[in-house]
């Protein structure tokens, strides 16, 4: 007996929504409060679901081969680079260190000509720091390991100059001195494979042989700089300074924060407006449960009146009416979480075939730092935006359900 009468104003509950939904108008707000909640939930996984993309990309993609730190020299070259290499591994939170030359011209083919920057790097060193070899071929990356001044073009900027693996571009070179009037010369490259990053980088960046680089450089035995990877991203600023300043060698010291930290500054600040506003539409949508409760207990004022009389205690009234919020909350956070997680989990998949059919281009690789839309679902996202949601529903189901057990008897009898 005590359990059926704990039970009874869920049971009672349950037959007021049954009951609220034969009423074709209250029957349509209730529906649009469902489909609000689960609208505002869908878009909220969704967008979540993205901006976590776009910071696994920015991670394992751009930042796999833009440097997380980098000590380059001021003046002159650095002769010396496997000590400083040596000093750069010791230091902790430090993965690899690896030298390079950095040279900046432009990659001509006809009459197009395109600006590049062209690294020098020594594979078997340059794959401990840099993930660029998994973008390219085994003979495109083994090609950097051969004396020749070979040329690992992005595809994206290969197409641009028209050129295919074997053709021979020019690269223009300004000549030593600083006087603008110096002239250029030319230094003719074999291009030997093509990396594929997807991105801004594609068009902009280029590899050689370090030696052949160097000599291009006219750096001698020296170096442009020494690059690290740190096991913490956000450790690398502090750790390429107290590498750099143990440094005697005059060094320009930077890391990924300065040149892509704004990314992911726009991603993190992208991901709060998002979240801010979206639960600012799930508010809304709850109103529309305020609104139906209101008229639920306007309707049933004489049951409730009779509930009263027969014993059932304000409490019991008061849950009677939160069950009808809360089914309505939780079926729409229930489908929300549903639809959202699907389309989250195909949202790649989903943005390429409407670029298909549409011949649009969301992502253009000329802006962004990759050319498609991704998606990364995570399970602590779906259920965080699904309590939010539905702890709004429930607090915009209490105020209802409170005055509703608050009627008096007598005056509605």
């Amino acid at each position: 007996m005590l359990t059926d009468k704990r039970l009874l104003p869920w049971q009672i509950g349950w037959r007021f929504l049954r009951a609220r939904n034969d009423n074709r108008f209250v029957s349509f707000i209730s529906l649009s409060s469902v489909v609000g909640v689960a609208l505002g939930v869908a878009v909220l996984i969704l967008v979540l679901s993205a901006m976590n993309g776009f910071e696994r990309e920015l991670k394992d993609r751009l930042l796999a081969v833009v440097p997380h730190a980098e000590m380059t020299a001021i003046d002159t070259p650095i002769v010396d680079w496997p000590a400083m290499v040596q000093a750069a591994e010791a230091e902790p939170g430090v993965t690899a260190a690896a030298p390079f030359v950095l040279i900046e011209g432009l990659l001509q083919r006809g009459e197009v000509m395109k600006p590049v920057a062209l690294r020098g790097v020594l594979p078997e060193w340059e794959r401990s720091v840099s993930d660029a070899h998994r973008y390219m071929s085994d003979a495109a990356w083994q090609s950097l390991a051969e004396p020749e001044p070979n040329l690992v073009l992005g595809k994206a900027l290969a197409q641009a100059l028209g050129v295919e693996v074997g053709d021979r571009v020019s690269l223009l070179l300004p000549k030593a001195g600083n006087s603008p009037l110096a002239g250029y010369r030319t230094q003719f490259l074999t291009v030997s494979g093509l990396f594929d990053l997807g991105g801004e980088i594609d068009r902009t960046v280029a590899f050689t042989n370090l030696g052949a680089a160097a000599e291009m450089a006219q750096l001698g035995e020296g170096v442009s700089g020494v690059r690290i990877r740190a096991e913490d991203l956000f450790g690398a600023p502090q750790l390429i300074r107290n590498i750099g300043f143990a440094q005697l060698h005059p060094l320009y010291l930077t890391d990924w924060t300065r040149t892509q930290g704004h990314l992911y500054s726009d991603i993190q600040l992208i991901r709060t407006l998002t979240y801010l506003v979206l639960v600012l539409v799930v508010a809304v949508a709850s109103f529309n449960i305020i609104c139906s409760l209101v008229m639920s207990v306007r309707d049933k004022q004489a049951e409730i009146a009779i509930l009263r009389t027969m014993g059932m205690s304000q409490r019991g009234i008061l849950t009677s009416f939160m069950v009808q919020g809360v089914v309505t909350g939780a079926l729409g956070c229930v489908i929300g979480a549903a639809l959202g997680s699907l389309l989250a989990w195909k949202l790649s998949e989903v943005m390429a075939a409407l670029e298909s059919l549409f011949g649009i281009r969301f992502l253009s690789g000329d802006i962004y730092f990759i050319d498609f839309l991704p998606s990364q679902l995570h399970a602590q996202d779906v259920a965080s935006v699904s309590l939010l949601a539905f702890l709004v529903t429930l607090v915009a189901t209490w105020y209802p359900a409170w005055q509703a057990s608050r009627l008096h008897p007598a005056q509605v009898l």
